[in-house]
């Protein structure tokens, strides 16, 4: 397994130091001269192959084939930062160790065998790498107070490199939302559009609110939000009477109108008083719960079959036609039941639907291709391009750094570089730390 936060520090004091994770990584990309490859008992070293990369417990690769000296070898490698660590790790007495017919160091400083006593040979890394990767190593790691590591030559690297891996990183955080679709749809025996319904209230909710939505949404079978459809106002109703926001005593028409309709829900459909409780505090007038409660209410008003429609759509004019939705009219005049406001329609602007584009339906949409079998990645970046960049403090620092977004596809692709590679310290496993990692 990977021990990388274990740090050796170099006898020459050439490179201050040294991280097991590139040892693993030098001897999966055969980044040493294999020219006079030697053990530590001078055998020469043939590598035909450094074997599979075993992330879990047990020898670091498996079925690696080499040849030491004369003898041809298939078996496992095991690699640490001194060959010590072998008997502080106990692999001297696991059989699993056993098969282990080459030992990659750092630094050999004794002697080591397996739990029958055969000596293993060796192989003393540090002899054979160059110089220039190693600089290179301690550049990307040595200033840990950097917002990334690469921040002071990210802007050099090729465009090709970056290109392909904005490509890789977008389609791991579409992997990454899947994660959370998949377990919400065997939760409802894939049922699409159940799904999509407790996905766009929780986005409805923006970040404040989301999880009262999404528990609101949980909290009501799907099959009563088809039987309400047909009326706004009972649509309304039971979404924010399942919010708690119908239990005052007003003198108001709209909300008694409301009130009386969802105690008649609640009788219908034995729903349970378990009230998922918003906020108000900080936000803006059109981001309160009541105004997003009743364009959400309208939306599904308006689009019985709402999943299948956005499965069939692949451009955002579409999108942006389909869910041109507004309030109920009551709403139009106020922001909250207490209190008249001046009169303005409140539809959903396009800034509103790119974020349940971003967040919910390209999502979802990659999942449902995956899951028919007929996954178009081709589409679903095309959809991602046609969105503005996203705003925020990442995107803006690495605005910073001269790699800029001119799209949404590029900020999600740059959020996922942000926090599941650079806050990581994952340099290793990004195509940027490599391409500089590797530069002469």
């Amino acid at each position: 397994m990977l021990k990388s936060e274990h740090m050796c520090p170099l006898k020459n004091n050439t490179y201050r130091y040294m991280k097991e994770d590139l040892i693993h990584y030098l001897w999966k990309h055969k980044l040493f001269f294999t020219t006079q490859l030697r053990t530590t008992q001078d055998e020469l070293i043939s590598v035909t192959s450094v074997g599979r990369h075993n992330y879990n417990s047990g020898p670091d690769f498996f079925n690696a084939q080499l040849k030491i000296g004369s003898q041809l070898w298939a078996g496992n490698v095991e690699i640490h930062l001194n060959s010590s660590d072998w008997y502080i790790h106990n692999h001297e007495s696991d059989p699993n160790y056993d098969n282990v017919i080459l030992h990659v160091v750092w630094n050999h400083d004794v002697e080591i065998h397996t739990s029958e006593n055969s000596a293993i040979p060796t192989l003393e890394l540090k002899n054979f790498v160059s110089k220039e990767l190693l600089e290179n190593y301690q550049k990307l790691f040595s200033k840990p107070q950097k917002w990334i590591n690469c921040e002071n030559d990210i802007h050099s690297v090729d465009d090709f490199t970056l290109k392909n891996w904005k490509e890789r990183l977008f389609f791991e955080r579409l992997e990454g939302k899947s994660v959370f679709i998949i377990e919400l749809l065997e939760k409802t025996n894939y049922n699409w559009e159940a799904v999509l319904f407790q996905l766009m209230a929780r986005n409805f909710g923006l970040k404040v609110n989301a999880d009262a939505f999404f528990g609101m949404a949980q909290s009501l079978d799907f099959s009563f939000v088809r039987k309400e459809a047909k009326d706004q106002l009972n649509l309304e109703s039971l979404f924010l009477g399942e919010l708690g926001l119908l239990e005052k005593s007003l003198e108001n028409q709209y909300y008694n109108d409301l009130k009386k309709e969802y105690t008649y829900q609640r009788k219908k459909y034995k729903l349970v008083q378990n009230y998922h409780s918003v906020k108000y505090f900080r936000l803006r007038p059109m981001n309160f719960p009541t105004i997003r409660i009743s364009q959400f209410a309208s939306l599904y008003h308006l689009h019985q079959n709402l999943f299948s429609k956005l499965m069939e759509v692949n451009s955002t004019s579409d999108f942006y036609e389909l869910f041109s939705v507004t309030t109920s009219e009551f709403w139009n005049t106020h922001y909250t039941f207490e209190k008249i406001s001046p009169k303005r329609v409140k539809k959903l602007s396009n800034s509103f639907i790119d974020l349940l584009l971003i967040n919910t339906i390209i999502p979802l949409k990659f999942v449902y291709q995956k899951y028919i079998g007929k996954l178009d990645e081709s589409e679903i970046i095309e959809l991602m391009i046609q969105l503005k960049p996203e705003k925020n403090s990442i995107i803006s620092k690495f605005d910073s750094l001269k790699i800029s977004s001119k799209n949404a596809f590029e900020t999600q692709s740059l959020l996922e570089l942000k926090n599941n590679y650079c806050t990581l310290q994952k340099c290793l496993q990004c195509a940027i730390g490599n391409s500089l990692l590797k530069r002469e």
